[in-house]
C-alpha cells in the first residue's frame, strides 16, 4: 500500500495523458478519411496530388520548380531526423552512465522518484525519438524516390502521376507521424517535473493542435473546389 501512494499519481495521470492524446489523434485520423477537406492535411494531400499532375504534365518547364521544392523538403526532414538521432545519443549516454543527472530534480516534486521510475523515463523519452528519427529517415527514402520519378515522362503505363502521388502522400505521412512522436516526447520530458504538468501539457497541447490541424470555414465550398 505504502508502494501505492508513491505511484499512484504517475500510474493515473500519465497514462491519461497519452490517451487524451492517442484518442485525439485516432479521432483525427478518422475525419481525414471520412472528411478530408475538413482538414488541413487532407486539403494538402489534394493540393499536392494537383501539383505533382501539373509538374509531370508540364515536366520541361517546371522540372527545376520540383527539385527544389523537394530540395527544401528534405532539409526539414533532415534537421528533424538530426535532431531525433541527437536526443537519442544523449539520453543513451545519461542511461548508461552513473552521474547525478539521472536522479530526481527535486524531492518535493509529486510523484514517484525510484530509480526505476527515473530509468523508464528515459527510455521511454529514448524509444520515442527512436521511432521519430524512423519515420522521418522512412520519409527521406520516399520523397528521394519521388524526386527521380516526378521527372519521369507521364506517358509511362507505371509510372503515372497518380504513383508518384501516393509516394508523396507516404512521406508526408510518415514526416506527420514523426512530428507527432516528437511532439509526444515533450509530455515524457516534462514527466521529469511530475505528473500533473504532464497532463496539464496534454491538455494544452490538443487544442492547440485542434487549431492546427482543422480548417474553420465554408466546408462545402471547400467540398465543391476539391472536387
Amino acid at each position: 500500500m505504502t508502494e501505492f501512494k508513491k505511484y499512484y499519481l504517475d500510474l493515473v495521470m500519465v497514462p491519461l495523458s497519452f490517451m487524451i492524446y492517442v484518442f485525439y489523434h485516432l479521432w483525427l485520423c478518422h475525419k481525414i478519411r471520412t472528411q478530408p477537406v475538413s482538414t488541413v492535411m487532407g486539403a494538402n494531400a489534394n493540393a499536392r496530388r494537383l501539383w505533382v499532375s501539373t509538374i509531370m504534365k508540364d515536366n520541361e518547364k517546371k522540372h527545376i520548380l520540383a527539385i527544389q521544392t523537394f530540395r527544401n523538403t528534405i532539409m526539414g526532414l533532415t534537421l528533424m531526423a538530426t535532431t531525433s538521432v541527437v536526443w537519442c545519443c544523449g539520453l543513451a549516454a545519461i542511461i548508461s552512465s552513473s552521474y547525478s543527472v539521472k536522479k530526481p530534480l527535486n524531492n518535493s516534486i509529486l510523484g514517484a522518484h525510484g530509480q526505476f521510475m527515473v530509468a523508464l523515463k528515459y527510455v521511454t523519452l529514448l524509444v520515442l525519438f527512436l521511432f521519430s528519427f524512423m519515420c522521418h529517415s522512412l520519409s527521406i527514402r520516399f520523397i528521394g524516390q519521388v524526386n527521380y520519378l516526378i521527372n519521369c515522362p507521364e506517358d509511362s503505363t507505371i509510372i503515372t502521376s497518380m504513383y508518384v502521388s501516393e509516394l508523396l502522400e507516404k512521406s508526408f505521412t510518415l514526416s506527420m507521424i514523426g512530428n507527432r512522436i516528437f511532439y509526444c516526447a515533450l509530455l515524457i520530458m516534462l514527466w521529469n517535473f511530475g505528473p500533473v504538468i504532464v497532463l496539464l501539457c496534454s491538455l494544452t497541447m490538443v487544442p492547440v493542435l485542434y487549431n492546427l490541424d482543422y480548417l474553420f470555414g465554408d466546408t462545402k465550398k471547400r467540398k465543391t473546389m476539391a472536387y
